[in-house]
């Protein structure tokens, strides 16, 4: 089983002692690097809808991105990404033969790198899926990348023996994966709050669960999608009213 998670605007830089790995689509992050470097502030801004000071950081990383970076100058994917879906996933405390195994099953989606290993090497930047970056290959980056996300799943799939791939990604990200090309059966669990009396996907609680539920995917070892159906952390249980094929569900106990 594979699960696939969104990456996050926020960078976590503090330091980290783990043997990094290289990006295996560094040389596609490096194309998109030297486009967006020559982007106007002013192109930025619009771009990702930033700040003045946020469109100058982001001018700035993209200029330094380096092709062999310094290892100073990175930090392994799942500890560099900072925000909801990895305050669910707690990479940090992970036991290193899970790490080891999430290096095989776990895979960050990502604008600029299209596919992440858990460890892989990143630097600092900040692209996100849904931008309208213009290239050769098309006017946005799922026209960039194509069907090379699902051919990589694909082949990460076939070397774990997988058949299952779940998708604990944003809409935004999974929607660079060519369902088409992808060979994976995909599960899509869904995280529901109650608000007002009814069930609602409330998106802060719902991507931490998505980390949450990677975590899960990564602890348990899990092989079968009826396997995910025992996930119970951060107060949700599965819920068969509210699931549907391919959609399990889950609902919160109570926040009050």
């Amino acid at each position: 089983m594979l699960v696939v998670i969104s990456p996050a605007k926020r960078l976590d830089w503090s330091e980290v002692d783990v043997e990094t790995t290289a990006p295996a689509m560094q040389e596609e992050a490096l194309r998109l690097a030297k486009t967006a470097r020559n982007l106007t502030l002013g192109d930025l801004k619009g771009l990702m809808g930033l700040s003045d000071d946020l469109a100058r950081l982001n001018r700035d990383r993209f200029k330094a991105f380096a092709a062999e970076p310094a290892p100073e100058a990175t930090r392994p994917a799942v500890f560099g990404f900072a925000g909801d879906t990895y305050q669910g996933l707690e990479a940090r405390s992970l036991e290193p033969y899970e790490l080891r195994y999430a290096q095989d099953h776990l895979r960050v989606l990502s604008g600029l790198y299209g596919v992440l290993r858990p460890l892989d090497a990143i630097q600092p930047y900040r692209l996100e899926m849904g931008s309208r970056l213009k290239t050769r290959r098309g006017s946005n980056l799922y026209h960039y990348w194509g069907d090379r996300i699902a051919r990589a799943l694909n082949a990460q799939a076939e070397a774990t023996g997988s058949a299952v791939l779940v998708n604990c990604a944003s809409q935004e990200y999974f929607g660079a994966v060519d369902l088409k090309a992808l060979k994976p059966r995909v599960v899509t669990p869904q995280f529901y709050d109650m608000k007002n009396g009814q069930p609602k996907i409330i998106s802060f609680f719902a991507k931490k669960a998505r980390g949450a539920m990677a975590r899960y995917v990564v602890q348990t070892r899990l092989t079968a999608p009826d396997d995910l159906l025992g996930f119970d952390l951060g107060g949700y249980r599965y819920n068969e009213e509210l699931s549907e094929p391919d959609r399990p569900a889950f609902l919160h106990d109570d926040r009050g």
